[in-house]
């Protein structure tokens, strides 16, 4: 079968494992080609963590396999299972356009220029940029919604303001939320940039798409997505300066005040004839063009408001915040102090809970006053009941804050970090009740229902408390800089939002070090760090903070937080095919576990030591399967296997047991029992949903890796 495994799919493979699907699935393939690789060149060998010392290991493994057809077959096997077949994107993911667009039709005219020209090998790129308010986006919106037949394979959108953090995600983070854009289930997503851009490039082959990003803030986050194939447009908006970006750079000019007349006039609407008559000649001359004021002057019209009693010059460089401040002066002053107070934390979403912990009032009256700010347009309506502030608006509104004074506005920001807290720290424990790493909520606050009720939670709340780590941070209140960055774990645990929260992780880190924070403290934090990095593939980082864990939690002598670190450092040895250091990372972990006793109340987890100690052992089995000591790792499997099937006094757990069977089954493949590998794949595949199904594609594959027909 030498001829299936050519040398082109043995590299493509290699240059995807370890920086491919994420999940335990994909550690498990990767896991398994680290064994063959070794079993195929008669030694260890790490993993390679650039793209061409990867391309020279397939070179040298297919010069092998030239001369060992077995070998080969097995080669081509683990290749065929490894390439799954993500479905190429289809549908329109674009907002609708807004019904108050008025002109910029030469925009849109050299939009479609752009996208229609003769290609010529040059990427379709255009740059969209002008001042806050200007329309950018919707006239991105309005390309999307007049050009859906140009675009017939997909539109899709992805919207970086209210990110944590003044610059937006990372450039990995971006090409994340594109591809779940395009409908890629989590578990088929690579953990890595470059496997994302790969994936990307992958999808938009041979299609008609258009890819807008909008309020992009720096080069890095759209560079690769730059196309290079003839029909997909990639539409970068700017509220701002434009980027240094190589496109057709394309700037909104404010409107003619031909179509800003029109534009009221829609906007109020006929009734309002007779007042938009009187007022238009100073509205035009407050909002100089701008659509946002515009729109928003207009509807404060229609309600009745007043123009305000001052001359046109105080409005004449900021139409947007000059509309604010008009705005808040037609509203209830309760009202404009409570989105004063809340704007001054920069929060990345709003609900009825931080604006009544900014303002110090009960959720409900809250809630009906931001529903009054947003028909003022000083916050936009965003899904589940939550708000947005537009960056100008957000700071004319905390600028005017001052007013109340240093110490209110600083109480205010207080607050809302502790209500931010109270809350993460409740959805963590109802998320994970019987960790040791969740901090357990305040008395007499209920938790908010159950696991997938807390990972809920704490997942709407993920952006806000990301930036809630630097608010604290700047505002001198470390501890709770730090309880809101482990509040996170089970975020990064359960549901995979390593990129999320990985910039709150490296803050809280690098806080706890530069505070001389508690060592226990400082260790958890580490730890959940390395775990992050080591999920997202950046595995030198991940190493070194999971050994400054160690140092930490040896510091405060904290047996299990030692043993899980140094457990941790094994894992990320196991990932790099370093399988020796694995297992002695693992063996010396399993023996700290077993200096813990239940009688040590101050190690947390004594009365879970029976699973840690089941689950390293699996770990050990994994390891001495990579290196070829196949007797005792099925020995330490099948201990494993038998330790999650649950007694009368332990429940079972059906998950673990089924990633322990599929551990067992690898081994007994590699010791050449097909036949007892194929019954324990049946084992699993019967202890697993729906729910888990690449765990079942991963065992469909092994099977046939086995010679077992599909099941």
């Amino acid at each position: 079968m030498l001829e299936v495994v050519a040398l082109s799919a043995l590299t493509t493979f290699l240059l995807g494992v370890g920086n491919g699907a994420a999940g335990e699935v994909g550690k498990n393939l990767a896991l398994s080609a680290g064994a063959l690789v070794r079993r195929t060149l008669g030694r260890e060998t790490p993993l390679p963590a650039g793209a061409e010392d990867r391309r020279e290991l397939a070179g040298r493994l297919y010069a092998r396999l030239a001369h060992d057809p077995g070998r080969a077959d097995e080669w081509a096997l683990l290749v065929e299972s490894g390439q799954e077949r993500i479905d190429a994107p289809s549908g329109a993911g674009m907002p609708p356009a807004p019904r108050a667009f008025t002109n910029h039709r030469k925009v849109l005219k050299r939009l479609l220029g752009e996208a229609t020209r003769p290609w010529e090998g040059r990427p379709r790129v255009a740059l969209l940029s002008g001042p806050p308010g200007s329309g950018t986006t919707s006239v991105a919106l309005r390309l999307g919604a007049e050009s859906r037949d140009r675009f017939p394979d997909g539109q899709f959108y992805v919207d970086l303001r209210g990110s944590a953090g003044e610059s937006g995600p990372e450039p990995a983070a971006v090409l994340l939320r594109l591809l779940r854009e395009m409908g890629v289930d989590p578990d088929r997503t690579p953990t890595s940039e470059a496997e994302r851009e790969r994936l990307y490039r992958q999808l938009t082959v041979d299609r008609r798409i258009l890819v807008v990003i909008d309020h992009a803030t720096s080069l890095a986050q759209v560079r690769g997505l730059v196309p290079a194939t003839p029909d997909v447009l990639l539409l970068v908006v700017v509220s701002g300066p434009p980027l240094l970006l190589e496109a057709e750079r394309i700037p909104v000019p404010p409107l003619s005040d031909r179509y800003a007349k029109q534009m009221v006039r829609k906007v109020a609407g006929p009734e309002n004839a007779a007042r938009v008559k009187a007022e238009l000649p100073g509205l035009l001359d407050r909002c100089r063009g701008n659509p946002f004021a515009l729109h928003a002057e207009a509807r404060l019209l229609a309600a009745g408001g007043a123009a305000p009693d001052r001359g046109a010059e105080a409005w004449r460089h900021h139409p947007v915040r000059a509309t604010a401040e008009h705005a808040s002066l037609l509203l209830d002053p309760e009202t404009v102090r409570l989105c004063r107070l809340t704007a001054l934390g920069g929060w990345p979403s709003v609900s009825a809970g931080i604006a009544a912990a900014a303002a110090g009032l009960d959720e409900e009256r809250a809630a009906r006053m931001l529903a009054e700010a947003a028909d003022a347009d000083l916050l936009e309506r965003l899904p589940d009941l939550r708000y947005r502030f537009r960056p100008e608006v957000r700071r004319q509104l905390a600028d005017a804050a001052s007013e109340y004074g240093a110490q209110e506005c600083s109480d205010a920001v207080a607050r809302v970090l502790d209500a931010l807290l109270d809350r993460a720290l409740r959805a963590a424990h109802a998320a994970l009740p019987t960790s040791w790493r969740t901090e357990h909520p305040p008395e007499g606050r209920a938790a908010p229902g159950g696991e997938t009720d807390g990972i809920a939670v704490l997942a709407a709340e993920a952006a806000n408390v990301v930036h809630a780590v630097s608010v604290a941070e700047e505002h001198r209140r470390i501890t709770t800089a730090l309880r809101l960055a482990r509040t996170l774990w089970p975020l990064q645990l359960k549901a995979g939002h390593w990129d999320e929260v990985l910039p709150a992780l490296r803050a809280a880190a690098r806080c706890a070090e530069e505070n001389e924070a508690d060592a226990r403290m400082a260790g958890a934090l580490h730890f959940q760090l390395a775990h992050c990095l080591g999920e997202l593939g950046r595995w030198e980082q991940a190493n070194r903070a999971a050994r400054a864990a160690v140092t930490y939690e040896r510091a405060a002598r904290h047996l299990r937080g030692e043993a899980s670190s140094v457990e941790l450092l094994g894992l990320l040895c196991l990932n790099r095919w370093l399988y020796e250091e694995a297992y002695e990372r693992f063996v010396e972990a399993e023996s700290v576990y077993r200096r813990i006793t239940s009688g040590q109340e101050r190690h947390e987890g004594a009365e879970d030591l029976p699973r840690a100690l089941a689950l390293v052992e699996r770990h050990q089995g994994r390891a001495l399967r990579g290196m070829g000591r196949l007797d005792d790792s099925r020995r330490l499997l099948e201990r494993a296997v038998e330790f999650f099937a649950g007694t009368e006094e332990r429940p079972a757990e059906p998950y673990n047991r089924a990633r322990a069977l599929t551990d067992l089954a690898e081994t007994l493949h590699e010791a050449g029992d097909d036949g007892e590998a194929l019954k324990r794949i049946a084992d699993a595949e019967a202890l697993l949903t729906p729910a888990a199904a690449p765990h079942l594609r991963y065992l469909a594959g092994l099977r046939r890796r086995c010679g077992g027909a599909a099941g």
